[in-house]
């Protein structure tokens, strides 16, 4: 392969190969303190019963609240607690990385079979061989 081909080549498959690696470096770079649901989507506890228990003492938050068993002191003074006062807010990190990692491995792949053509086509080891007619004999 002649030494121009060879550069342009090179210089073109390391363009390609930068946008799979710009994609993996920002999948990769994200904050995972990110996926908290909002404040103000926060769920009660009937809405959270599915995902998550709470027990004070070894008794269900519930159930203390539905005893009215539970208050609060602030400025105003001392109020009993209700269900509605209680609000529930999850990490969604664990659901969010399992479902990014198909597309990390794919990103990564692409990367390295990148890098893998880089090599080859820098090194010449992808040179043109024509292909000559059997001599006759």
């Amino acid at each position: 392969m002649p030494p121009r081909l060879r550069v342009f080549y090179s210089l073109l498959t390391a363009a390609l190969l930068f946008i799979p690696t710009v994609a993996l470096y920002n999948e990769l770079s994200r904050r995972p303190d990110i996926w908290w649901t909002p404040l103000a989507m926060a769920l009660s506890l009937a809405d959270s019963k599915d995902r998550v228990e709470i027990y004070m003492r070894g008794q269900a938050l519930a159930g203390l609240l539905d005893q009215k068993q539970l208050s609060i002191t602030d400025g105003a003074g001392s109020r009993v607690l209700r269900v509605e006062d209680i609000g529930l807010r999850f990490n969604n990190w664990d659901r969010v990385r399992a479902a990014r990692l198909p597309l990390l491995l794919l990103y990564a792949a692409a990367c390295g079979g990148g890098i893998v053509l880089l090599v080859l086509i820098a090194t010449g080891r992808l040179a043109y061989r024509r292909e000559y007619e059997a001599v006759a004999a």
